[in-house]
């Protein structure tokens, strides 16, 4: 029976092709030799393709993205200014003043947006619609006592000793001033302290000594100036039942942003003598003036800008 002769795996030729290493048979004399060298020649191979047979790639790998450490966030806006921040930075600047402390370098009130609001016709009707004091809110009776008439007048402070007297009095056009009353009143509701009946004496308010003026530069815009003109508002009866005066009054809301005097600060105070409390009025940038009623509902509103 001849002698068969059995080819070698496919990969074993695929990684020797080199002809000292042939396979095929020559002739019968020489097969016990090249059976002796192929398979000397086949132990190679194998330890060689094992060794450097690179690994196969798996098929639809995908690939992560690099991970990305999130953005950091950006820090949120300061809160609106309240009347308690208003009355509490005014006592902070009142002692500062009244001891002729230097402050901080740099006001941190400066840039801040407030929005406040004023209870005022507490106790009632102001006497005559034309006699409310400039800066101070009040209410009336209008048409025979058929309406009532909400009231509000800027004073007139861009030559008060204060502002315009001062050593380094601004550069303003206008500063159109309002009280904030009660300032040693953080709430802004209508006071419950009820007066004294056995009081004969007619005890008026005490002297105003907290104020915002909304000031207005030169050569800056003109919009928003009263020029004198008060904010005014009317209020008329639904059908046929009269208007009775309420019981908690009505608010004025200021609503706008901290500005500054020249010297950086946000509040100036002044006072005639040591044994009297500072005035003290904060520079501002008014951008909405409101009337409400107590419960929140909105009666009319102005937007400066």
């Amino acid at each position: 029976m001849p002698d068969a002769f059995v080819k070698p795996p496919n990969f074993v030729r695929t990684c020797y092709r080199n002809r000292m290493f042939s396979l095929e048979p020559h002739s019968p004399q020489d097969r016990p030799a090249r059976i002796a060298i192929v398979s000397s020649a086949l132990a190679l191979v194998l330890a060689g393709c094992d060794a450097s047979a690179p690994e196969p790639t798996p098929a639809n790998v995908q690939l992560e993205a690099p991970v990305r450490p999130p953005a950091p966030l950006s820090p949120a806006p300061p809160p609106r200014l309240s009347r308690a921040d208003f009355i509490d930075a005014a006592r902070q600047a009142t002692s500062q003043y009244t001891a002729a402390e230097k402050p901080a370098a740099t006001d941190p009130l400066v840039g801040r947006t407030f929005s406040i609001k004023i209870a005022f016709g507490c106790s009632g009707p102001t006497p005559l619609a034309g006699e409310h004091v400039s800066g101070v809110a009040g209410w009336s009776w209008g048409d025979e006592g058929k309406t009532i008439v909400l009231n509000m007048t800027p004073g007139d402070w861009a030559g008060s000793a204060l502002i315009a007297g001062s050593a380094d009095a601004p550069d303003w056009e206008a500063v159109e001033g309002f009280w904030i009353p009660r300032p040693w009143m953080e709430s802004e509701r209508c006071p419950t302290v009820q007066g004294d009946p056995l009081q004969t004496a007619n005890i008026g308010a005490a002297p105003q000594t907290l104020g915002l003026a909304a000031i207005f530069e030169a050569g800056g815009s003109r919009i928003g100036r009263r020029n004198g003109r008060a904010y005014m508002f009317t209020i008329r009866p639904e059908g046929e039942a009269p208007l009775k005066p309420p019981p908690q009054g009505y608010r004025l809301i200021l609503a706008g942003r901290i500005a500054s005097y020249p010297n950086g600060r946000a509040i100036r105070c002044g006072a005639p003598g040591p044994d009297q409390r500072p005035v003290c009025v904060v520079a501002t940038k008014l951008d909405r003036v409101a009337f409400e009623e107590a419960d929140g509902t909105m009666l009319s509103e102005w937007r400066p800008g």
